[in-house]
């Protein structure tokens, strides 16, 4: 395992969303948020990293979305590509590439590797029994057809996974099984020939690179070592399917590829998506994947961790063409709504377009790396959001950075003062505090604690406020001790600086706005900043601040919190209904 100091590239990248529908705020803590902090941290650093993402279009999720929506399958993922693009861009997500598994790059790969597989003796046929559906005279894979799960009784269970007891499941095992398509029971079992995946062949290998993982988080490492410990089974890779990677064999010309096989294979092909469109080096994302001195980080609901730590590293073993294999899997579990389960169908829980509908995109990225679910399941709470807001980013961060420029407004003449006493034993307190804060957030972020780096994070805000408090400006200003006012100021401006740089992989877009009250012509020069500037307590010097500055939060009212509240919980519609409805009839009596 390579030393950091020989660490040269980063690959960064979260589970690629399926193609289907909008996600919640679930799905975006789980892996897409997360993600996009740590690039943003690793940048700050000054370090070569590449983060990708994209959208997961194959298999039968893309196909019957697109049925039910009337519209041809690449018409529909070319559409909700775009939708989920827009999305992601307005949450300030900073992946280098957000591309597509449907793209020809991904074909390629996944083509190229399979046969390397096949010629590894990786790969063989087998005969399966497959639901056929009579009504619509096809075969049903995985999620065409649901049923009653044979392990736990929960229906609807899809055909490749319950949802409830989350045991993985073949179409077959399902108890009373319908087809998704025409909704009817008018099913049978017939033989079909796929491909499968020898991972007994690959269980020694995978085992040995899992044992020197013992820098994975202990959920991540338990749940693989599970797999193992359990042995690993041939995986069908193929699917009788229209829309897909076809296998690249004349005998299987009829069949695609499972999604799972091809759409982690999806991060190479759009790390290739990148160095093409991009970089406009078609081959230079070779340097990255094919480097063992870059270091890849991946994130993922704790559900994706055994095809990221058993499944994908075997087929990149496997292929033996010299692909480098996960330094960090971090899996994130669920974050419910107000205790319960996100629902599209009963509208419960906010989804990831009507969140910016309701509040700028930092209020929902700082109070869900606040509460994200790294160890544990946590849930979204309406109280818990407005208490953060207004406290935390209001009170907190907000209040700091108002009072810190309309002072220098008032009493500087909207200049930044330079300091008269250098050896100003609270200012000297200031930076050791601040380089405190620092030496910690460097440690979380090397070990992939969002919870308790935002916590460091805002515990920094609240000595920003604590120094200017006990500082006094306004009093001393009154007392005609200017150098003491502008000292405080001077080193308030700074720390504000400071503040901005590492709140960007939290908040980006406050850390713009901070930029702009402090005077800077191109805000979005606060992503420009990398670690070892970040100390320096000179170089707002005579720099104009904004002389009006408008505050950089608003407040929830209880009022919104309650309409909001109602509004994405049916269970509380119903109770708040039914309530209105027995208050007559208690007067009546």
């Amino acid at each position: 395992m390579s030393s950091d100091n020989k660490i040269e590239r980063y690959i960064v990248t979260s589970a690629l969303p399926y193609v289907n529908g909008i996600k919640h705020l679930g799905n975006f803590i789980g892996s897409l948020l997360p993600a996009d902090v740590h690039a943003r941290y690793l940048r700050l650093l000054g370090k070569d990293v590449v983060a990708v993402c994209g959208t997961d279009e194959h298999g039968t999720p893309a196909e019957i979305a697109a049925l039910e929506e009337g519209l041809p399958v690449e018409e529909y993922c070319r559409k909700y590509y775009e939708i989920q693009k827009s999305i992601y861009e307005r949450f300030g997500l900073s992946f280098d590439f957000f591309g597509r598994t449907s793209a020809p790059e991904n074909h390629q790969i996944t083509q190229d590797i399979f046969l390397k597989l096949w010629k590894n003796g990786l790969v063989f046929e087998k005969e399966t029994e497959q639901l056929y559906c009579l009504n619509d005279q096809r075969f049903l894979p995985d999620r065409y057809v649901e049923g009653e799960c044979p392990h736990c009784g929960y229906f609807p269970a899809r055909g490749d996974q319950c949802e409830e007891c989350s045991t993985l499941l073949n179409p077959p095992e399902l108890v009373n099984p319908r087809c998704k398509i025409c909704g009817k029971r008018n099913i049978e079992v017939r033989k079909s020939t796929h491909l499968f995946l020898d991972l007994p062949k690959m269980q020694e290998r995978v085992a040995s690179w899992i044992r020197q993982q013992d820098h994975w988080p202990l959920s991540t490492r338990s749940i693989a070592e599970g797999w193992l410990k359990e042995g690993l089974r041939p995986r069908a890779i193929t699917r009788n399917l229209k829309w897909g990677i076809p296998v690249p064999l004349e005998k299987y010309k009829d069949l695609v590829f499972y999604v799972w096989f091809d759409a982690p294979i999806g991060y190479i092909s759009i790390t290739a998506q990148w160095a093409k469109e991009i970089k406009k080096n078609p081959e230079v994302w070779k340097e990255y994947w094919k480097n063992p001195t870059t270091r890849l980080i991946q994130f993922m609901g704790v559900d994706n961790v055994p095809f990221h730590t058993v499944t994908w590293p075997a087929t990149l073993m496997g292929a033996n063409d010299d692909y480098i294999l996960a330094y960090m899997v971090k899996g994130f579990h669920w974050l419910m709504y107000e205790g319960g389960k996100f629902s599209t169908s009963q509208n419960r829980g906010i989804f990831m377009d009507k969140a910016l509908e309701l509040y700028p995109a930092d209020y929902w990225r700082y109070y869900l790396l606040y509460i994200a679910p790294e160890n544990q399941n946590t849930s979204f709470e309406w109280d818990g959001f407005q208490q953060i807001v207004n406290h935390h980013l209001n009170n907190a961060l907000g209040n700091f950075a108002h009072r810190t420029i309309t002072f220098i407004n008032k009493e500087c003449n909207g200049i930044v003062p330079s300091v008269n006493n250098p050896d100003d034993k609270e200012i000297q307190a200031l930076k050791e505090i601040v380089r405190k804060h620092m030496k910690a957030y460097t440690e979380l972020f090397d070990s992939y604690e969002f919870q308790k780096a935002t916590q460091n994070l805002y515990q920094l805000w609240q000595e920003a406020n604590k120094f200017f408090q006990q500082r006094q400006p306004w009093k001393h200003a009154k007392e005609g001790n200017k150098k003491h006012v502008e000292d405080t100021l001077s080193a308030s401006a700074h720390l504000l600086r400071i503040i901005a740089i590492l709140s960007t992989p939290f908040i980006p877009f406050t850390a713009e706005k901070i930029y702009a009250l402090l005077g800077y012509e191109n805000p979005k020069q606060v992503h420009e900043e990398r670690w070892n500037d970040i100390f320096d307590f000179e170089c707002l010097i005579k720099r104009k601040v904004v002389p009006n500055p408008k505050p950089l939060f608003k407040k929830i009212s209880d009022k919104e919190k309650r309409k909001y509240q109602l509004m994405f919980n049916p269970d509380l519609r119903e109770e708040t209904s039914t309530a209105k409805e027995e208050i007559p009839r208690e007067k009546k009596k």
